[in-house]
């Protein structure tokens, strides 16, 4: 996985930040029980001492280095088990004077065998899913929080289905797609009018998502173009290099949210950069989500048969049902 260095700088000083506070506790801890326990603080005192006499003998290659050896590993265990017996009768466990981790992996230097840790690629995958700021507005969006209620119980007359039946097919679709991920095997492309909750069942996948410690990028569908054109015409500028690293990070994420497609200006370069940005996610097997305000036979209208070719085939289509549920709230 290709790295955005600024990024990446961010989640190291997150974990810097995180080994500091676990140094801080460890140290704490080792405050408290040398004032409840004295003995505890003499203890390691001559545990030192012993790694020091250790290190002496293992260079004075003495005659009777062995036998000295041997004694003092019985000496360090005997301490070790008195050790423990303290601490245990302050009230802790027998580790709780161990070093703190919380990654025990890489012990918080987000470095597993010369690769990047897990921990530290997470910690990135946060730092990259910053642009949700503006599709997580206000912290509540989460499937627990999805009010079906606001949506109409009463049958259509021609399908006999109702939107609130309707709905809860798409919300157990998009909710099977977020717990799946990223074993999931297509992409989403919620269709329907403006304020049936596309957005807000993408901040749910998002959360979710998010919260296993992969990274999600957000944009609007011309918001998210526009990148690819900056990139592309201002290249030697700061904007340029600003939607360069923006375009990497839309290519590079394993979620990419694409919000209001149908909303940007149709040019040859957006349409070229549309085309990219869906077969890269496909090429690669990362995945998509798609929001729209245009129908199946909207789309067709709009795009290139090459992008309708594989929205078509490699997105589950969700379409939306019901009334405008921001006026619902409003009682309008």
């Amino acid at each position: 996985m290709p790295y955005d260095g600024r990024l990446l700088a961010a989640a190291r000083e997150e974990l810097a930040r995180i080994r500091e506070e676990n140094i801080a506790e460890h140290e704490r801890r080792t405050r408290l029980l040398y004032r409840q326990m004295p003995e505890i603080e003499d203890i390691d005192r001559r545990m030192r001492a012993q790694m020091a006499q250790l290190v002496r003998l293992t260079v004075s290659r003495a005659p009777d280095m062995k036998e000295k050896i041997d004694a003092l590993r019985d000496e360090n265990l005997a301490l070790q088990k008195r050790r423990a017996e303290l601490i245990c009768l302050c009230g802790h466990g027998a580790d709780y004077l161990d070093e703190i981790f919380s990654c025990p992996v890489c012990k918080d230097t987000g470095n597993d065998r010369g690769r990047v840790c897990t921990c530290l690629e997470k910690l990135y995958n946060k730092a990259l899913s910053y642009e949700l700021g503006s599709l997580i507005r206000h912290g509540d969006e989460s499937f627990e929080s999805f009010d079906l209620s606001l949506y109409s119980a009463q049958s259509d007359p021609v399908s006999g289905s109702s939107p609130r039946s309707h709905m809860e097919l798409v919300f157990t679709a998009c909710r099977k797609f977020a717990d799946n991920f990223p074993n999931v095997s297509s992409n989403l492309i919620l269709q329907g009018a403006p304020g049936l909750g596309k957005t807000f069942l993408s901040a749910c996948i998002a959360r979710r998502v998010m919260d296993k410690g992969h990274s999600v990028c957000y944009e609007s569908a011309s918001a998210a173009l526009d990148a690819f054109e900056q990139q592309k015409f201002c290249r030697d500028s700061a904007e340029g290099e600003a939607a360069g690293a923006k375009v990497r990070r839309m290519l590079d994420c394993d979620l990419m949210i694409l919000d209001d497609l149908g909303t940007e200006m149709l040019t040859p370069m957006s349409m070229s950069a549309l085309y990219t940005l869906i077969n890269s996610h496909l090429v690669a097997g990362r995945k998509m989500i798609i929001s729209t305000n245009l129908s199946d036979e909207d789309l067709e209208k709009r795009y290139t048969p090459q992008i309708c070719s594989r929205i078509a085939g490699e997105f589950l289509h969700l379409p939306f049902a019901g009334q405008d549920i921001r006026r619902i709230k409003k009682g309008v």
